[in-house]
């Protein structure tokens, strides 16, 4: 923030690695549209021509002279300060995180520049926070890890369930269970593979790092800690066998609920007006505090076994030099099919997607949390879906996580090394991701007191999809109830009559054309300025229950 005028709004570093080519694609949806806050971008790394051929894999029609592309090593700091005395934001794809994040950290806030990145890896962020937390609040530079997939669905995810609890009700315990799907077969992202592996190397470190520091405040949280339950769990309400997953999520989510521990209002921006002041105080208030883990599921035991065994593997393996050598060599091997080097294919890419429930446990009054070994009495299950975690949802959310840097500065705080949930919680993040394609859905299910007739009620409330309309039914809790599919499909967008529908191409070739505009002014804007500016647009739309709308919009460039 500090010094001179910035030349770029956004530097993408590591551009030319496997994450970092769709975070370019990612970013050129936004370059000089209109409403977009992002007009100048650079792309760097140590090496320029993997660069201009990722740029032209992103985006064919780009000419490779409209993006500048800057020469830059983590292993050289002056050319890191230079890049970053150019940038207001650098998104950092640089990977893993302990052995190559902290010089970019350490040049962003020496040059005031804000600082994004995906990681995933508890011991960097916080050995960061330790290390460049008041130097960047002085420079005026917001480093923020973990804005991908580690860890903003998680962190949104739980201030999204929390606050369907009103008052008097509170949580008590949030369970967080993510299932990845697939059409064909499912490959992860290498990266967080490699993260983990080094992750048990450096275990004791992390270890070390948090004794040594002063203990953080703690949320008060109604009723007791939640149980330890089964190492592997199956869980009911979402029709799912689960296991704990040792993830970042967690470890971020708690040093979120820390700081909003020690700032119940939240963190106050530069120059905030008194309606967004308001607005930050209403939502941290309406955000309750809750202990949290996460899981991972499957629909099947098997599914379930082959995370064991993965994780055995890095376990063991990952303790010495040459284990690890081994694991880092041959990741296809030993996560039994998950990793490989070369990366997923465009199409394994295109047919994977993710689901993360959020079932919370807690009381329909909170005063009767404080009566000894008092039962949750009240759940609430939330869940947030979208597309494939690595490759998609990632840098959908690091580039809206730039946007709103770019476009909202004076609203958030000075500087200081952040998680993603305390300086974006208030901002319209959630709604952003929404437009993008990552849902946000709630059902409430709240257990009364015994009915007249031997049976408990079951108190269902869910938001219409299509409308916002919230919907509510009490049903004894012995019965069925149905459940609504939700599909999403994308459609090209061929034309807009005068009276408000639009052509669709389909995949087979053929036209859809019996769906109107969005009612959504700012989806229809987006919508009309970009045909109209001859852009090649793509739409999503959602259907359930016989009704069908567009939710949102991509732009694949120019015709």
């Amino acid at each position: 923030m500090e010094g001179q005028a910035k030349k770029y709004d956004l530097v993408i570093l590591g551009a030319s690695g496997f994450t970092g080519k769709y975070v370019i694609r990612e970013a050129l949806k936004f370059l000089n549209v209109p409403s977009s806050p992002l007009t100048y971008i650079a792309l760097a790394g140590r090496n320029p021509s993997k660069i201009a051929q990722s740029l032209h894999w992103a985006s064919p029609t780009t000419p490779s002279e409209s993006i500048p592309i800057i020469e830059s090593d983590v292993k050289d700091p002056s050319s890191l300060l230079s890049l970053c005395n150019q940038a207001k934001v650098v998104l950092n794809c640089v990977g893993p995180f302990r052995l190559y994040g902290e010089p970019v950290v350490k040049a962003c806030v020496e040059s005031g520049a804000d600082y994004l990145d995906i990681c995933g890896e508890p011991e960097f962020m916080e050995r960061v926070e330790v290390a460049y937390h008041d130097r960047a609040a002085e420079r005026g530079s917001l480093v923020i890890s973990a804005c991908g997939f580690d860890s903003v669905p998680a962190e949104l995810g739980f201030m999204f369930n929390t606050r369907q609890w009103e008052s008097p009700a509170a949580p008590n315990w949030v369970e967080a269970y993510v299932r990845l799907e697939s059409e064909g077969r499912l490959v992860g992202n290498v990266g967080t593979y490699e993260s983990a592996v080094l992750g048990v190397a450096n275990v004791e470190e992390l270890v070390k790092l948090r004794r040594s520091r002063p203990r953080r405040a703690r949320p008060s949280i109604p009723g007791p800690p939640p149980p330890k339950g089964p190492m592997v769990e199956k869980q009911k309400s979402i029709g799912l066998w689960a296991i704990k997953l040792p993830s970042a999520d967690a470890t971020v989510v708690r040093r979120t609920l820390a700081t909003l521990t020690e700032n119940p209002n939240g963190l106050p921006g530069i120059n905030e007006n008194e309606e967004v002041i308001e607005q930050r105080r209403n939502f941290w208030s309406s955000v309750k505090p809750a202990h949290f883990g996460v899981k991972i599921g499957s629909k099947s035991l098997l599914g379930i076994a082959r995370v064991i065994m993965t994780g055995i593997f890095i376990g063991l393996f990952g303790k010495f030099a040459f284990g690890r050598s081994l694991l880092l060599k041959f990741p296809e091997i030993f996560s039994l099919g998950w990793f490989r080097k070369t990366g997923p294919t465009e199409e394994e890419v295109r047919s994977a997607s993710f689901k993360m429930w959020f079932v919370g446990f807690g009381f329909s009054d909170v005063s009767v949390a404080s009566q000894g070994n008092k039962k949750h009495d009240m759940e609430i299950i939330t869940r947030v879906s979208g597309p494939e975690i690595g490759y998609v949802t990632t840098p959908i959310i690091l580039v809206q996580c730039a946007l709103i840097l770019l476009n909202q500065r004076n609203n958030l705080p000075k500087g200081g090394v952040f998680t993603p949930g305390i300086v974006f919680g208030p901002t319209d993040l959630q709604k952003r991701l929404q437009e993008n394609g990552i849902s946000f859905e709630v059902v409430e299910v709240s257990t009364s007191k015994t009915g007249k007739h031997g049976h408990a009620k079951c108190h269902f409330v869910g938001i219409d999809i299509f409308n916002g309309k919230k919907l509510e039914d009490i049903v004894p809790s012995s019965h069925n109830c149905d459940v609504p599919h939700v599909n999403r499909t994308d459609y090209q967008l061929i034309d807009i009559s005068e009276d408000g529908f639009v052509s669709l191409l389909t995949e087979n070739g053929n036209t859809k054309d019996d769906l109107r505009l969005p009612t959504d002014e700012s989806l229809l804007t987006q919508i009309k300025d970009g045909f109209g500016e001859g852009k090649d647009l793509v739409v999503t739309v959602m259907s359930a229950m016989g009704e069908e709308q567009i939710c949102a919009l991509k732009d694949i460039g120019p015709k």
